[in-house]
Parts: C-alpha cells; structure tokens; sequence
C-alpha cells in the first residue's frame, strides 16, 4: 500500500456527557447534533474537519465563560 492511501482511524471526540444547549451543541464534546448523528458516515476528511470545529467551539466557550466572570 502506498503510503498517502493508508487511511486514519479519527476517534470520535464524544465524552459521554451528552447534553445539548439551545444550540444543539452538545456540552460535553462540542458536536452539533447533526454532527453527532452522521459522524459514523462520515469520512476521514470530514472527521478531522468535525474535530476541529470541536476544538474551535470549546475554545470560544471557555473564552465567553472567563469573560463572564469577574
């Protein structure tokens, strides 16, 4: 197998604290629903773009709750 055909298991960032906010993003691992529900079909590509978003929405929560308290 050539090297750039081996295929990277990406793990799902699920945390098992599912619970949603009014955005339907999800407070424990920071998936959309939608995310969430099509995440075994997708492929890798859209799997590292999904965790990457994740890191991005955690990011700015944690930002928006430091904010938050003075």
């Amino acid at each position: 197998m050539i090297e750039h055909e081996k295929t990277i298991e990406v793990s799902s960032p699920c945390v098992r604290n599912c619970c949603l906010n009014a955005e339907d993003i999800c407070f424990g691992c920071f998936r959309h629903i939608n995310e969430i529900l099509a995440w075994k079909n997708y492929k890798t590509d859209e799997k590292k773009f999904v965790v990457n978003s994740c890191i991005q929405r955690r990011a700015s929560a944690e930002k928006k709750n430091y904010q938050g308290k003075s």
